[in-house]
């Protein structure tokens, strides 16, 4: 059974932000032998996630809204509490509600892949969510089965 190993590079803004992975991920599918098996879809940063959702735009604000409402900003966290961590860079940002934010979705997907293509549902779609942007971020995706 062969296993394609690739990586996904995005560049993210300021705050929350959500990406559309579906057709990058479909892209790197068409471009193995695989015709039959899965795709992992792995986020490598802590203040990052990953979901299968719908992709529509007044959604998203929502999924925004209730993420800042689960973790705000503005709440007091001992992982803020700088002066008190040893060995973190200088540019270490305040980011506690990212981290927390993280953990309350998911680092990982697996989608099947049915006769080369993703098998989502008719809305669904593979969403990145940057929670502590702007950064440089990289996904990682395993794409393993039969051709």
């Amino acid at each position: 059974m062969p296993i394609v190993n690739n990586f996904i590079e995005i560049e993210t803004k300021q705050g929350i932000n959500i990406h559309n992975l579906t057709s990058k991920i479909q892209y790197l599918i068409e471009s193995t032998s695989i015709k039959n098996g899965q795709a992992l879809v792995f986020s490598r940063h802590t203040t990052t996630a990953l979901a299968i959702n719908e992709y529509e735009e007044r959604l998203l604000e929502d999924v925004k809204v209730y993420l800042q409402k689960l973790a705000p900003e503005s709440d007091r966290y001992l992982h803020n509490d700088l002066h008190f961590r040893k060995k973190i860079p200088a540019d270490e940002p305040m980011n506690a509600h990212s981290h927390l934010m993280a953990m309350t979705l998911s680092t990982s997907e697996v989608i099947p892949i049915v006769d080369g293509k993703l098998a989502l549902g008719t809305y669904q779609s593979v969403l990145f969510f940057e929670l502590d942007g702007p950064r440089k971020r990289t996904v990682f995706c395993q794409i393993s089965g039969e051709s």
